[in-house]
């Protein structure tokens, strides 16, 4: 599936195991992030991802997610411009509550994402 020009997949879609080679990567508000987030994501708010490329594996398969899904696209289109084989999660973070995936918080409180 494809938005546009930009590879997309719907949250169900996600790998279930995430690894070295299988990132999420959360670009979401640190706020948005410590009320909750997918177990194993890397977190780098998406106005850092410039300056923190070097933080993500560039032979990695990278899916990029947001709360609704505008600003992983942006990301995605970024990303694989610069080499990277990435994916936007379609719906972003809502979905992937939707749809039953696996949630934590920061400081052990209740994740949510809506």
């Amino acid at each position: 599936m494809s938005f546009g020009d930009v590879p997309s997949v719907p949250a169900a879609e996600v790998p279930a195991e995430l690894s070295d080679s299988v990132i999420l990567l959360d670009v979401r508000e640190d706020e948005e992030w410590a009320e909750g987030h997918a177990p194993g994501a890397l977190h780098i708010p998406m106005v850092d991802v410039p300056a923190r490329m070097a933080e993500i594996d560039m032979d990695a398969e990278v899916y990029v997610v947001c709360r609704s899904g505008g600003r992983s696209m942006r990301v995605v289109e970024y990303l694989n411009q610069v080499g990277f084989d990435a994916v936007n999660v379609v719906d972003g973070m809502v979905a992937w509550q939707k749809c039953g995936r696996p949630l934590t918080a920061d400081g052990g409180g209740s994740a949510k994402i809506y």
